[in-house]
C-alpha cells in the first residue's frame, strides 16, 4: 500500500471506532480480516497512526484546529515522521486513495504550533474530567505526567532466572538492541518504536518459547520484587491473572516458596497454566474461582492484591482505554477494590505482609484504597514504601512520586518519573 492507501485506513479505523464505540484492536483486526491483501508493514504503519492518534487526539485537535479525523492522521504522520510538508503533499500527489491533505497554511501552522493556550486538559490530552484526578494524584507537573502516558512505549521483558541470566538473554536477542532496564536488575528493554516501524514478535524465539524470558513491563517487574518474597514464605497472589506477577515471585524465590494463585475471573486466569510450565515455576499451585480457599485463611506471609482497576496507567499500550473511562466507572473500579482487599486480607497471619498494586494512577484507586483499608481494619499497618525500594532495589534512583500517610508511605511510578507504566505500590503488614 501507498502512503495514502494507510492514511486513509487510519481514518477508515478511527472513525468505525467511533461510530460503533468498540476498542481499537477489536476496529484494526476486523480492518485487517477485510483487507487481506494488505501486508503486515501496512498494518503495523497504520496501527501506528490509529494508536498515535488515540495518545494525542486533543493535542493534535488543538494544533490543527479540528475534530475531523483525517486531518489529525495527517498530523500524527507528520509527528512521527518529520517529513517536511512540501514532500509529503508531492508523495501524495496523483494517490487517489489518499484523503484531501488540509490546506498549507492550516498545515504549516500546526508545525509551528506549540500548546501554548490550550486547556490543560487539552494539553494533558486527557478527557477534561481527569483533570481533577490526576492534579490531586500527580501534584502540580500533572500535565507533564500525563503527556509522558501518551508516548509510545517499549518493549520490557523480564529474565526468567530460573532458566537463564540477563546476560544471555541479552545475547540471543542481540539483532534487536534490547538493553538492560535502568531499575529492575532482571529486565530488558527494546526502545519505543519509530515511525512506522513495529517491535519484533520476541515470542517466536527460541528463549521465550522454553521460558527464559517473559514479556512484562518494568513497572510491574519492579512492583513484584518489591513485594520482597522469601524462600520458604507462603504466598497468596489473589488476583492472579494471567500470572505475570505470579511468574516473577516465583522466580524471585528461586522456587522456594510454596505460592497460591488465584482468580475470581476463569477467563483471565487461562493462560496461567502454560507459561507456568514454560517458565519451570513448579511451586506454584493455581486455585481456579469456584475452589474453597478457606484452608488457607490466616496461613500467608505475603498476600498479593493486584487489585482489578482502570488501567489508567497503561495509556501509552492502551491509548483508547482513556477516552471511554468514565467517572461511574471509576467509581465502581474502587468498591471492587475495596472488596478484593478486604478478602485478600483473610489470608494474612499475624506479621504478614499484603501487597496492593494497581496499574493506575489515580488517587481514588490508590492512595485513597488504602487510607479507607486502614480506617476500617485494626491491626494493619502501612510500611514506609521509600524504605522498602531502597531495600529491594539498592542503588535504584528514587524514580517514583511518593505519598506519605502517617508513619507509612506510597509509591507511585509514572513514565516521566521511572520510564515504567503508571503503577501503585503499597505494602501494609499486620500487626495483629
Amino acid at each position: 500500500m501507498r502512503l495514502g492507501g494507510r492514511i486513509a485506513a487510519a481514518v477508515e479505523v478511527l472513525d468505525d471506532m467511533a461510530s460503533r464505540r468498540r476498542p481499537v484492536a477489536d476496529a484494526l483486526k476486523d480492518w485487517g480480516l477485510s483487507h487481506r491483501f494488505a501486508g503486515s508493514g501496512d498494518r503495523s504503519a497504520i496501527g501506528n497512526l490509529v494508536y498515535d492518534v488515540l495518545r494525542r487526539r486533543r493535542s493534535l485537535e488543538f494544533r490543527m484546529g479540528t475534530k475531523a479525523t483525517a486531518p489529525l492522521v495527517f498530523g500524527a504522520f507528520l509527528d512521527s515522521s518529520g517529513m517536511a510538508v512540501a514532500d509529503l503533499r508531492a508523495t501524495l500527489h496523483g494517490d487517489r486513495f489518499a484523503p484531501p491533505l488540509p490546506d498549507d497554511e492550516v498545515v504549516k501552522g500546526f508545525r509551528g504550533k506549540g500548546l501554548e493556550g490550550a486547556e490543560p486538559a487539552a494539553a494533558a490530552d486527557v478527557p477534561d474530567w481527569l483533570a481533577g484526578p490526576l492534579e490531586a494524584a500527580l501534584g502540580p507537573d500533572w500535565v507533564a505526567e500525563a503527556w509522558a502516558l501518551s508516548d509510545r512505549p517499549p518493549l520490557d521483558m523480564r529474565v526468567n532466572t530460573l532458566k537463564s541470566t540477563r546476560a544471555e538473554v541479552e545475547a540471543e536477542l542481540a539483532p534487536f538492541a534490547p538493553e538492560p532496564t535502568p531499575l529492575s536488575p532482571v529486565g530488558l528493554r527494546i526502545a519505543p518504536i519509530e515511525g512506522e516501524g513495529r517491535h519484533p514478535n520476541v515470542q517466536v524465539e527460541r528463549g521465550f518459547q522454553q521460558g527464559a524470558f517473559e514479556i512484562q513491563d518494568e513497572g510491574s517487574q519492579i512492583a513484584a520484587l518489591l513485594c520482597g518474597v522469601r524462600p520458604g514464605e507462603r504466598v497468596l497472589d489473589y488476583c492472579a491473572g494471567a500470572g505475570g506477577k505470579t511468574l516473577a515471585l516465583a522466580a524471585a524465590s528461586d522456587n522456594q516458596a510454596e505460592i497460591h494463585a488465584f482468580d475470581a475471573d476463569r477467563q483471565r486466569l487461562a493462560p496461567i497454566w502454560d507459561r507456568l510450565a514454560r517458565a519451570g515455576a513448579d511451586a506454584v499451585t493455581v486455585h481456579a474461582p469456584r475452589d474453597d480457599l478457606s484452608s488457607l485463611e490466616g496461613t500467608m506471609d505475603l498476600v498479593v492484591v493486584d487489585a482489578p482497576c482502570t488501567g489508567a496507567g497503561t495509556w501509552r499500550r492502551r491509548p483508547d482505554a482513556k477516552w471511554r473511562l468514565t467517572e461511574a466507572q471509576l467509581t465502581k473500579r474502587t468498591t471492587e477494590q475495596d472488596k478484593v482487599l478486604d478478602a485478600a486480607a483473610r489470608f494474612a497471619k499475624p506479621g504478614a505482609r499484603l501487597a496492593y498494586i494497581t496499574c493506575s494512577v489515580l488517587r481514588p484507586e490508590n492512595a485513597d484504597r488504602v487510607e479507607a483499608f486502614l480506617g476500617r481494619t485494626p491491626g494493619w499497618r502501612l510500611v514506609d514504601g521509600a524504605a522498602v525500594w531502597s531495600e529491594r532495589l539498592p542503588g535504584a534512583p528514587t524514580a517514583y512520586l511518593i505519598e506519605r500517610i502517617g508513619a507509612g508511605s506510597v509509591l507511585t511510578l509514572t513514565p516521566r518519573r521511572s520510564g515504567t507504566d503508571g503503577f501503585f505500590f503499597a505494602l501494609l503488614e499486620r500487626t495483629s
